[in-house]
């Protein structure tokens, strides 16, 4: 599957943030973006630069990249990992390639978190709705994310925009299913 197919332009994203029925700023600049990648150590994937190119919403939901609180900024980046520790913690959470799980809650905990340092970051778009930061990537599925409870709320960020805030349905999966996120797919396929 060709990634630039996914892929989406500033004036489809200003588009799309005129459906948004809540305020939009002027989109961040490469070097903005660049140095909101370099404070919080994460990549945004293309199609998440491209849309905050084009504006930067504002609102409770959305991540303020500009102005925002830094400790907000980063409870949310941490909000995936946090979220599967806490089941890990209070729900017997545990994935069979991680092995035996260790008898020590904080043991446990240190492996799950080992693993977890492997995974893709999740970065916010809005609310708990999350595309993995996979730079120069495109087409990946938007994931709404609480706690180990993943599901799809968009199979590519266009895609999630027109569901979420223009009353689009979903629709079918694409041809093939949504691309895979390692380690998170896991929980919806």
């Amino acid at each position: 599957m060709s990634t630039v197919e996914h892929a989406f332009t500033i004036e489809e994203a200003h588009d799309l943030q005129a459906s948004l029925a809540e305020p939009v700023r002027p989109g961040l600049s490469e070097a903005e973006l660049d140095d909101v990648e370099a404070r919080f150590g994460f990549r945004f994937a293309a199609d998440h630069r491209t849309f905050l190119s084009a504006g930067v919403p504002i609102g409770d939901r959305w991540p303020d990249w500009r102005c925002g609180n830094p400790d907000q900024l980063r409870k949310r980046l941490d909000w995936p990992v946090d979220g599967v520790l806490y089941d890990v913690e209070h729900n017997g959470f545990w994935l069979p390639d991680w092995g035996m799980r260790p008898i020590d809650l904080a043991d446990a905990l240190s492996r799950a978190r080992s693993h977890l340092a492997l995974a893709p970051q999740l970065v916010p778009v809005c609310g708990h709705r999350y595309l993995p930061g996979i730079a120069g990537s495109t087409g990946y599925p938007v994931l709404s994310v609480y706690q180990t409870d993943i599901v799809y709320y968009g199979y590519d960020l266009r895609g999630y925009l027109q569901h979420d805030f223009c009353g689009q349905p979903l629709g079918p999966p694409p041809e093939g299913g949504p691309r895979h996120v390692e380690f998170w797919s896991r929980f919806v396929e």
